[in-house]
C-alpha cells in the first residue's frame, strides 16, 4: 500500500456495524460487561476507547511500528514516554530541542531524579561524550526545532544500540510522511499532533508509535495510569486530518522551496535555516533519510526591532505559536516558542532576538512572497 493510501485505508476503517465510512465518535467513558470480565474489548475509556484505538492503530500503520498511542498534547506524550524511566536514569537529548521539551526535562522532570545531557546530535561524537553509566536512552529531535539541525538517525541508533539504549526520535517536523524513524533504527517515535498531523490548528494532540511488545506493555502501562489520554471526538479530528496529510505535505514542500529561495536572495535576511538548501551542513543526511524537507524554515533579520517591524506588517503570516497547520504562522522563538530556555543558552545555541520562524501554509506562493517582501521593506 503507498502512503497516501495508506493514511485513508491505513488502520480501521469505517464502521462494520452500520456502514458508515468514517470511524464513529465513541463518545463514551464506561462499556456494558456480560460478566466480570466479559466485555468485548473496551471496560473504561480511560483504557481503552474505540475511536482512539482506531487512531492509535493508523498511526501504528503509517509509522511501521509495534503500537501507537494516542495522549491529550505533544507534552503528555514526551512526558509519558520519558516516564518509562527511573529514578537515577540518565538521556542525552538533542540541544537545540522544543522549548517545552527543555522545560519538561530540566525543570520537572528533574525533580524525579532523571538526569539529562543536551548536546549537538548532529554531531555523532557529541552522543558517544555525553554517554555515561546510567544512560538509558538518546532522545533525538530532527529537525530540530527552530535551527532546523539534523542528526542522522540511522548512525545515532547504531551507537545506541552499541550502549544497549534505546533511540527516541521526536518526528513532528518531518511528519511521517516524510520520515520514518522506527524503519532508521528508532525504538520510539513520538509527534506533537496538534501540528501537521492534525493541520487545521482545531485539536490538540500527542502520539508515540514503538516498535516492540515490551515497550507496548510498558507504555501503556504508563498511560493507563497516568491517564493523559486523548479523547474520541479530538482522535476522531485527527484522523480526518490524517487522510489529507499528505496532499498537504507535498503543496507545502513547493510553497516553501520557493520562499526559501524568495528569503536567500533578500538583503535584509542574514542567514536562512532549511534543511533542503544544499549549503545546509546536513543537507546530504535530510535527503537519505527524508522523503521531503518540510514547510519549517527559520531566518536571521538581525535583531529584535527588525522581528518586531516584520511581524507588524505582514498579513498572511499569522503571528501565533504551533505550526503545521493549512494557513502560515509566524513567531519569534526567542520570546515564544523557547522564552523558557535561559537567554544565555539561548545565546549559546544561536537562537538569537533577530531570528523568526515560519510555518508555510497551503496559500498562495505568490501572496506569501508579497507578504514577507513587504515586511522586510525598510520603513
Amino acid at each position: 500500500m503507498k502512503r497516501k493510501t495508506m493514511l485513508i485505508h491505513g488502520g480501521i476503517s469505517g464502521d462494520p456495524a452500520t456502514g458508515a465510512v468514517s470511524v464513529p465518535i465513541y463518545q463514551v467513558s464506561t462499556y456494558k460487561q456480560d460478566g466480570v470480565g466479559g466485555h468485548k474489548g473496551f471496560e473504561y475509556s480511560r483504557t481503552g476507547n474505540p475511536t482512539r484505538h482506531a487512531l492509535e492503530e493508523l498511526i501504528k500503520e503509517v509509522e511501521g511500528g509495534h503500537a501507537g498511542f494516542a495522549f491529550g498534547s505533544g507534552m503528555a506524550a514526551i512526558t509519558a514516554v520519558v516516564m518509562l524511566f527511573n529514578s537515577g536514569d540518565h538521556i542525552v537529548l538533542t540541544d537545540d530541542v522544543y522549548g517545552g521539551t527543555y522545560r519538561v526535562i530540566a525543570k520537572v522532570l528533574n525533580r524525579f531524579g532523571i538526569e539529562a545531557t543536551f548536546v549537538d546530535t548532529s554531531n555523532l561524537e557529541e552522543i558517544e561524550k555525553a554517554i555515561k553509566e546510567n544512560t538509558k536512552a538518546v532522545y533525538i529531535e530532527t529537525p530540530t526545532n527552530p535551527l532546523l539541525k539534523i542528526t542522522d538517525i540511522r548512525e545515532a541508533a547504531k551507537i545506541a544500540k552499541r550502549h544497549r539504549l534505546l533511540t527516541i526520535v521526536d518526528n513532528t517536523f518531518s511528519t511521517p510522511y516524510w520520515q520514518n524513524p522506527i524503519e532508521l533504527g528508532a525504538d520510539i517515535v513520538l509527534h506533537s499532533a496538534t501540528k501537521y498531523i492534525g493541520g487545521h490548528s482545531d485539536v490538540v494532540a500527542g502520539l508515540v508509535v514503538v516498535n516492540s511488545e515490551k515497550l507496548a506493555e510498558e507504555l501503556h502501562f504508563v498511560q493507563n495510569s497516568t491517564g493523559g489520554v486523548l479523547g474520541p471526538q479530538d482522535s476522531w479530528l485527527l484522523m480526518r486530518g490524517m487522510k489529507t496529510l499528505g496532499i498537504r505535505m507535498e503543496e507545502t514542500e513547493v510553497n516553501t522551496k520557493e520562499i526559501v529561495a524568495f528569503l536567500e536572495q533578500h538583503p535584509r535576511v542574514h542567514k536562512v535555516y532549511y534543511p533542503g538548501l544544499s549549503i545546509h551542513p546536513n543537507h546530504e543526511i535530510a535527503k537519505k533519510q527524508a522523503r521531503g524537507f518540510g514547510g519549517m524554515v527559520s531566518f536571521d533579520v538581525g535583531s529584535e526591532e527588525n522581528a518586531d517591524k516584520l511581524l507588524r506588517k505582514v498579513k498572511y503570516f499569522t503571528l501565533a505559536e504551533s505550526l503545521g497547520a493549512v494557513e502560515s504562522l509566524i513567531s519569534v522563538p526567542a520570546r515564544m516558542t523557547h522564552a523558557s530556555i535561559p537567554k544565555e543558552r539561548r545565546a549559546a545555541l544561536g537562537i538569537t532576538d533577530g531570528l523568526v520562524r515560519i510555518s508555510v501554509g497551503l496559500e498562495d506562493v505568490e501572496d506569501l512572497i508579497d507578504d514577507l517582501k513587504q515586511g522586510l521593506e525598510e520603513e
